[in-house]
This record gives C-alpha cells, sequence and structure tokens, in this order.
C-alpha cells in the first residue's frame, strides 16, 4: 500500500472516529441533561443508548482497522497478530447487527400500520450479518496466507541449509 494511499485512510479513520465521538457527547448530553423535544418516552432513551452502543462498535472497528493498515505498511500483517484486529471488526460488525435487531425491536410497535418498515429493517439487519460472513472469509484468506508464508520461510531457510 502507498503512503499517500495509507495518509488518506488514516485521515478518513481519523474524521469518521471524531465524527462517532461527537455523536456520542450528543447523545449522552441529551440523556444527562434531559432536555427533549418531545415527552421523554422509553423508545427515545433506548434508541439514545443504543446509538452511543452503535458507535463505541463503529468506533472499536475504525481502531481495528487502523491497527491493520499499519501492520500491512510494515509488512507484518501476514502474523497471528492481526487475527486479533480482524477478529475485532467482526466482532463490531456482529455487534452493530445486533444493536440494529434491537433498534427494529424498539422501532417495530409503532409500525403496525405499515410493518413492511420493520421486515425491511430486519433485512438490513440481516445484510449487516452478512457483511460479518464475509469478513470472516476474508479472514479465513488471511489464515491461508500466514500459513503460507510460514510454510515457504521453513522452506526458505532448509534452501538456504543445502546451498
Amino acid at each position: 500500500m502507498g503512503k499517500l494511499t495509507v495518509r488518506a485512510l488514516r485521515a478518513v479513520l481519523v474524521v469518521v472516529f471524531a465524527g462517532t465521538v461527537c455523536v456520542q457527547a450528543g447523545m449522552v448530553w441529551a440523556l444527562v441533561s434531559g432536555s427533549d423535544p418531545e415527552d421523554g418516552s422509553l423508545p427515545l432513551t433506548a434508541f439514545r443508548v443504543i446509538t452511543v452502543l452503535g458507535m463505541v462498535a463503529v468506533q472499536v472497528a475504525l481502531v481495528c482497522v487502523g491497527r491493520l493498515v499499519t501492520m500491512v505498511r510494515h509488512g507484518t500483517v501476514f502474523s497471528s497478530t492481526a487475527f486479533r484486529y480482524v477478529d475485532g471488526v467482526i466482532g463490531a460488525i456482529v455487534a452493530a447487527a445486533l444493536l440494529w435487531f434491537v433498534v427494529t425491536g424498539v422501532n417495530a410497535p409503532g409500525q403496525r400500520e405499515d410493518p413492511g418498515v420493520t421486515v425491511i429493517m430486519a433485512g438490513i439487519g440481516v445484510a449487516v450479518l452478512g457483511v460479518a460472513l464475509i469478513v470472516l472469509v476474508l479472514r479465513m484468506l488471511l489464515a491461508q496466507a500466514v500459513a503460507r508464508d510460514a510454510e515457504a520461510t521453513h522452506m526458505q531457510a532448509e534452501l538456504d541449509e543445502v546451498i
């Protein structure tokens, strides 16, 4: 990965991380101050708490992707350490999907006249879980690459002994 690409990706990660912190601060402020434009009902409070937790999931994914980019830049991504960060991304995506299902459940009673909205929202949650499965497949590819790299290193060592 080129230096420009790494810098651009890091800049995007920092901006998105800062945005998630601002959203969290706004939600926490609204929860603590009790200033509600509405009646302060349970769904509104639940949505705010879910938003804060969702931002934590996004932040975990951002940090893990940032670490993986650093590993790619240093040429150390084909190591067992990378699995920790890939697992973090998978966990964050699954957590976001589960939070989305909670949002769907909290929102469902208000959609009695139009249950299609709830079905669409549930479909979005399933799609997010699909993204987690795609990342899991990529993790398996990384595992194969790490195994091949270790095998190549071993064969190179044997070849060096022969020579």
